[in-house]
């Protein structure tokens, strides 16, 4: 639980939050402190770069279930990325990818960010 970490990188105006380590009740504030930091910064297109995740906890779920509402009303969206199988399961268990767009590579969630500005 101590080895979670958000690295903070912009790529052409998209925020990428690069998470690593465990993210359950013990970190996922961390990880509500940069959702709220950039909503507070009016930056609402965020990639969450799950690639060195390693585990992901209902405390961990519940922040993103807690910040998209706020970010897809400010015109905005969280897309999630690089997953590997088994945080991919718990997400999927649980419905996530109905909610939200999931995809295997972040230069496809960029990429999806600046096709939505050219409609």
């Amino acid at each position: 639980m101590e080895n979670f970490k958000i690295n903070h990188r912009e790529v052409h105006s998209i925020i990428v939050l690069e998470l690593s380590g465990e993210l359950d009740a013990h970190t996922a504030s961390q990880l509500e402190d940069s959702l709220k930091r950039l909503i507070e910064n009016d930056q609402y297109q965020i990639v969450v770069n799950c690639e060195e995740l390693d585990y992901i906890a209902s405390a961990g779920l519940g922040v993103f279930m807690a910040y998209i509402e706020n970010v897809r009303n400010m015109g905005g969206d969280i897309k999630l990325t690089n997953m590997n199988p088994q945080v991919y399961n718990v997400f999927d268990l649980l419905g996530f990818p109905t909610l939200y767009d999931i995809l295997d590579k972040e230069t496809k969630a960029i990429q999806k960010f600046n096709n939505d500005e050219e409609e």
